[in-house]
């Protein structure tokens, strides 16, 4: 066997390892949408939520509620990621990746800016104002940003196949978020902050993918991922929660009532499926580039629509069912590029 008959073996089991990562990333971060969405009705985020409207509103109580709930998760998940590093030895190279910040770790602390404040919090307020299927089905369109992102950035190739499935999964968020508006445009009831929480989700993936493929360069992703959630930690716990309490709202008051059983397994339920989706997530950017990692994670939004309705009966509306379809064509497309055009992720 000669040496290319080789390489192109090892570039194939490469490129079919990043897609089985991607897989497992969706099926994960599907089941994630489940704690999200019961989260809300759990004390103390459902009496956090009725104390604040009380006095600043429906809108702002949902808002300061999201951000509590998002701390927790961030908490949760660093958790989730400590053990598993632990439990593959990894301590002293996440020890390692953290002293290295100028031509490492400064892009996971980035990245944590857009995944945690702004995309997962935008997913949050998604669930709380609209609902799961929509929040999961919203942020759909994130591979688009991430793909351009990395082409215009650092030079990641992206073929025509893929520019096909980006083309159709922007019209698959067409009809997710045009639907919505035009139905409730007709009721006057729309739920502007709901749509722009999913907006946020989408934006914020797909930044957040850009960025950490810069990082994962250099880093092994295991311990690129945890400095990324240590950063969002660090954002919500020593710099918002603090301000917001600061402000008035009874941040740490209800914040002490989360040891209640059920709430603290629900919590917990969250944290790994979402911890082990962004594990999955990261692994799978340096072996087929970061808009196809992002474009067969795009399942999710199936996946998440699929355990939304079996497990609380929720069926969506038929434009974000519709959408949602364009979005996972639109993965598949990318996902059944010929692996030739895989084997290097980076143009000349």
């Amino acid at each position: 066997m000669d040496l290319i008959t080789l390489k192109k073996q090892e570039s194939k089991r490469k490129i079919n390892k990043g897609y089985m990562w991607a897989l497992f990333c969706a099926v994960f971060w599907g089941i994630w949408y489940l704690p999200g969405t019961v989260v809300w009705v759990l004390n103390p985020f459902d009496e956090m939520y009725a104390a604040i409207a009380k006095a600043s509103g429906d809108g702002m109580s949902l808002v300061v509620t999201a951000v509590l709930i998002t701390a927790f998760n961030a908490l949760t998940v660093m958790l989730a990621l400590m053990l598993w590093n632990g439990v593959l030895g990894k301590y002293g190279e996440l020890g390692r990746t953290l002293k290295e910040f100028h031509p490492c770790s400064k892009w996971f602390f980035v990245a944590s800016i857009f995944g945690g404040p702004m995309a997962i919090l935008g997913s949050f307020i998604a669930m709380g104002f609209i609902g799961g299927a929509f929040a999961a089905v919203a942020g759909l369109l994130y591979p688009v940003i991430g793909s351009i992102l990395a082409y215009y950035w650092y030079g990641e190739k992206i073929s025509k196949r893929a520019i096909i499935g980006i083309g159709i999964i922007v019209l698959g968020g067409i009809s997710i978020y045009g639907g919505g508006v035009l139905s409730e445009l007709s009721s006057g009831n729309i739920p502007w902050i709901g749509y722009l929480g999913g907006l946020m989700a989408a934006a914020g993936w797909g930044i957040e993918g850009a960025i950490a493929g810069k990082g994962l360069d250099i880093a092994e992703p295991d311990a690129g991922l945890t400095l990324r959630f240590l950063g969002e930690n660090i954002i919500w716990w020593i710099i918002i929660v603090p301000i917001l309490a600061i402000l008035g709202f009874p941040m740490y008051s209800f914040a002490f009532q989360v040891f209640e059983p059920l709430t603290l397994l629900v919590l917990v339920f969250a944290g790994i499926t979402f911890g082990f989706c962004y594990v999955t997530w990261y692994k799978s950017f340096p072996l087929i580039g970061v808009g196809r990692g992002q474009g067969i994670g795009n399942l999710y939004g199936f996946c998440a629509v699929i355990f939304i309705f079996l497990f609380f009966g929720d069926v969506p509306e038929w434009t974000i069912v519709l959408g949602g379809l364009l979005c996972i064509a639109g993965s598949f497309i990318m996902f059944t590029e010929d692996t030739g055009a895989l084997e290097t992720l980076r143009g000349e």
